[in-house]
């Protein structure tokens, strides 16, 4: 496939330091560094103003892919017309350092047109890389000092009726997981990070349009994601099935990651209630037992975070509902009014959840068990319905904001 190098701006400065060590408060892969959505090394004000103040903002292109932030560079995987491309733009001024892009023309089915043509896959960085994946599957993998293609996957023709490739990859162990086509290439496949080569594929079920976790239990390494319609285990070295259960899903309902607690997984759909499963081995066989359901709390595209022993989340009741659950027992302990949101991207950052909603706004709130206690509200973006589907990127005191075609750099003070 050809490669359009766009734009190259090499000055010294600017790759000085680019392999030094990463920091806590880096933003490396989907959903944080251990991607639960916590945020470390941001250190809240002894009192939040009233509006954050814009940095800078720049045009990086379209799409929902969440900004990384390494040291002083953020990276952005967008579509700038009908090429996918890869941005890195320094964090200080918003220059765009490099951009590196490749044909992907690619047209929404009219069923989901409104939500845009991607790319809807967080990268990952790892070790001076990037790797991502496009719209129709284009797995690619790039210097992330000069933006150079060191190896790329080529993709498939074929577009699923809503959405396609909105799985954000993983990297573990020397590999990097995707998941890369329909059912005949499998929901999962693992490439070596260096050369591409493919290790492993399963291909159990059809792809799911959430992203995984790798979590070990039982001092076994594995990947939990939810397909089309299960949630599954499989072992991260080999690709081995562990475990399965059956998850009801519709639509874009098997979107969500999977939250580890304890020896438990919680996952949730908006057709079945919300659900912890106990994952142990037993005479030699993986088991995924229930430990609790919730039906209060059904779900569509919001990941949740948790904070001690208590999940935080936007159920899609009554047009959006935020709300808290205890973990340890399913009982949901409180929810606010609806209408909230049609759907968040959630960080938290000790005591305090950023959800980011839909339409632009910027929700700030305090992790009580006893109810909602909002701090405040933050216009980030123009208010329109797709305009933030993207995570924030909290990095030290910087809050990095995606929209629908924009990047921008927000800070408390």
């Amino acid at each position: 496939m050809r490669r359009v190098v766009m734009t190259l701006v090499l000055v010294g400065s600017a790759v000085m330091g680019i392999e030094a060590r990463q920091a806590a408060s880096d933003v490396t892969q989907w959903r944080g560094a251990n991607r639960d959505g916590v945020v470390t090394g941001f250190t809240p004000p002894a009192s939040w103003p009233e509006q954050l103040t814009e940095r800078w903002k720049v045009d990086v292109g379209i799409g929902y892919a969440t900004p990384l932030v390494v040291g002083n560079r953020v990276y952005v995987f967008s579509r700038q017309g009908n090429d996918e491309v890869m941005s890195a733009v320094d964090a200080s001024s918003g220059k765009v350092l490099w951009r590196t892009g490749y044909p992907a023309p690619f047209e929404m089915s009219s069923a989901s047109k409104s939500h845009g043509p991607g790319p809807k896959s967080t990268p990952v960085y790892f070790n001076g890389r990037l790797y991502a994946i496009g719209m129709t599957g284009v797995v690619t993998a790039y210097d992330a000092a000069t933006g150079k293609q060191l190896w790329q996957k080529p993709g498939s023709p074929v577009v699923p009726m809503y959405t396609t490739h909105a799985f954000s990859p993983v990297v573990e162990r020397g590999l990097v997981i995707f998941h890369v086509g329909g059912h005949d290439k499998g929901a999962l496949t693992a490439f070596d990070l260096n050369t591409g080569a493919e290790k492993w594929s399963w291909a159990g079920d059809g792809p799911g349009y959430g992203s995984p976790i790798v979590s070990d239990f039982s001092g076994v390494r594995q990947v939990v994601t939810i397909t089309q319609g299960k949630l599954v285990g499989v072992d991260a070295a080999s690709g081995a099935l562990l475990w399965e259960r059956p998850l009801a899903s519709s639509n874009f309902t098997n979107s969500i990651t999977p939250v580890r607690f304890g020896q438990s997984i919680v996952v949730w759909t908006n057709v079945g209630p919300m659900r912890a499963l106990n994952i142990a081995r037993r005479n030699n066989q993986w088991v995924a037992e229930d430990v609790w359901e919730n039906p209060d709390v059904p779900n569509r595209l919001s990941n949740a975070v948790l904070d001690g022993d208590v999940l935080f989340g936007l159920t899609s009741r009554n047009m959006g509902q935020y709300f808290a659950v205890d973990v340890k027992t399913g009982k949901t302990l409180w929810t606010t009014e609806g209408r909230q949101a049609a759907n968040v991207a959630l960080a938290r950052a000790g005591d305090i959840v950023f959800s980011l909603e839909n339409d632009g706004e910027l929700v700030l709130f305090r992790t009580s068990r006893t109810g909602f206690e909002p701090v405040r509200r933050y216009r980030v973006a123009a208010e329109e319905t797709f305009s933030t589907w993207a995570q924030p990127a909290i990095s030290g005191t910087r809050i990095f904001i995606k929209d629908a075609s924009s990047l921008a750099l927000w800070t408390v003070n």
